[in-house]
């Protein structure tokens, strides 16, 4: 389905995009439900806003995939503009589609970006201090927001074939009951753009692993299309982690924008077969103030 085609829900769009490249940011998709919950700044890029040439252009967030470093420095500089922080600010993943999480500190600012991460096979970061930019990084695969507004903390989540079947959404909300005494049903969650389930062919023994997985879901989660593969739909299933996780329908935003289906405006693995750079997914709690 085409970008432009924003799903509605309660007379609002499910994703917005903001573009602030006039003050020397970028380009971000925002949910207004995240928005709403007035705790966190938030967004998820597009290619666009960024100074990488040829298979990056232009905004990519990736120093491993042979992008110029000066580049991709420049493009987390304009990222901390929208954020209202500095690039010392931002913690990355070191993302290695596994369903763990990390407990994230003031003491962890700039790995990743400024300094080396002294952590590895971490897909989904949380924290509770204001000021730091999580931030973990897409071409496909399914961003996971969470913002919990009553114990004031905030998520971000990579969730491929292998995390949602690792129920990557829940083990993110469980790190933030264990760490800062969220309860599920105030926690803000939103699944963000990745590949839809009509550009998304699986082979059969991913199909049945999540047909073991979700056993009710039917044909909404996963369906044949050819002998031996299937259709699998990974928004679908991140829905199913992230309610059987005990968040609210209410509380959920589901995309419906697809990285395959606009390759031109946003990073995709398959569209391009790997020649590509990175989206961002990024979320910082706010300061009490503001």
């Amino acid at each position: 389905m085409d970008i432009l085609d924003f799903k509605i829900a309660d007379g609002r769009r499910v994703m917005e995009l903001q573009d602030d490249r006039s003050t020397g940011g970028i380009p971000m998709l925002k949910f207004p439900l995240l928005e709403m919950a007035g705790i966190a700044e938030h967004g998820f890029t597009t290619r666009e806003g960024g100074v990488s040439q040829g298979i990056y252009s232009s905004l990519n967030f990736s120093y491993t995939r042979g992008d110029e470093k000066a580049a991709v420095d420049e493009n987390f500089h304009r990222a901390a503009v929208s954020f209202h922080a500095g690039i010392s600010d931002f913690v990355l993943t070191d993302q290695t589609h596994t369903a763990n999480v990390r407990t994230v500190t003031r003491a962890d600012c700039g790995k990743g970006i400024t300094r080396n991460r002294d952590y590895s096979d971490t897909d989904g970061l949380v924290t509770n201090e204001p000021g730091i930019v999580l931030a973990a990084f897409f071409a496909d695969c399914v961003p996971l927001f969470f913002a919990d507004p009553v114990q004031r903390a905030v998520g971000v989540s990579h969730s491929g074939w292998r995390g949602t079947a690792a129920h990557m959404g829940r083990q993110t909300v469980r790190a933030m009951e264990q760490a800062y005494g969220s309860r599920p049903e105030d926690i803000i969650c939103a699944i963000g753009p990745s590949i839809c389930q009509e550009c998304y062919e699986v082979s059969k023994d991913v199909a049945e692993r999540f047909m073991e997985e979700f056993p009710h879901a039917g044909p909404q989660l996963c369906y044949p299309s050819a002998p031996g593969k299937f259709q699998l739909n990974l928004w679908k299933a991140n829905e199913l982690v992230l309610l059987e996780a005990g968040i609210l329908a209410r509380h959920l935003a589901v995309t419906n924008i697809c990285t395959c289906c606009n390759p031109g405006l946003l990073f995709s693995h398959r569209a391009t077969n790997g020649k590509r750079g990175n989206l961002g997914a990024f979320i910082k709690l706010k300061n009490l103030e503001g």
